[in-house]
Order: structure tokens, then C-alpha cells, then sequence
């Protein structure tokens, strides 16, 4: 009986800490393969990209082009 009470106790703090971590990828802009980001760059890809998420399984993805003007684009490099 006291090992699964441990177990009920343990599960909380690793749900903290999974959801500790997920909050620090999104933070540091780590929510994206390095395959997916390699592809993106090779095609020189500007837009905005959007996941839809429930219960931790993606129910939607797309993208729209263009979203930075040619403006914004020169500001951004200088």
C-alpha cells in the first residue's frame, strides 16, 4: 500500500516538472524540429505557423505566407 501512495505523491511533481520544461521550450523557441526549422530556412519561409493541440494530440496545423511586409523585413535586418 505505501509504494502506491508514493506513486500518487510522485506524479504531481513529474507532472510539474513536464509541465516546467514544456513552458521553458516554448520560451526559448523550441517547439520546432531541427528538420522542420532546416526546411524552413532552405525555403526561405516567412509566415506564421499554427498548431492546434487537445488532450497532447494535434487536431490542426497550417501556415500563412507573407505574413512580414517587405518593410517590416528591411527594418528587421538593420
Amino acid at each position: 500500500m505505501k509504494d502506491t501512495e508514493t506513486m500518487v505523491e510522485n506524479k504531481p511533481m513529474a507532472e510539474d516538472r513536464s509541465f516546467a520544461e514544456f513552458r521553458r521550450k516554448i520560451r526559448h523557441a523550441e517547439v520546432l524540429s531541427a528538420a522542420m526549422e532546416k526546411l524552413l530556412r532552405s525555403l526561405h519561409f516567412s509566415g506564421r505557423l499554427s498548431v492546434i493541440v487537445q488532450n497532447g494530440s494535434i487536431l490542426k496545423s497550417g501556415y500563412e505566407e507573407s505574413y512580414f511586409t517587405r518593410r517590416q523585413d528591411d527594418r528587421m535586418i538593420c
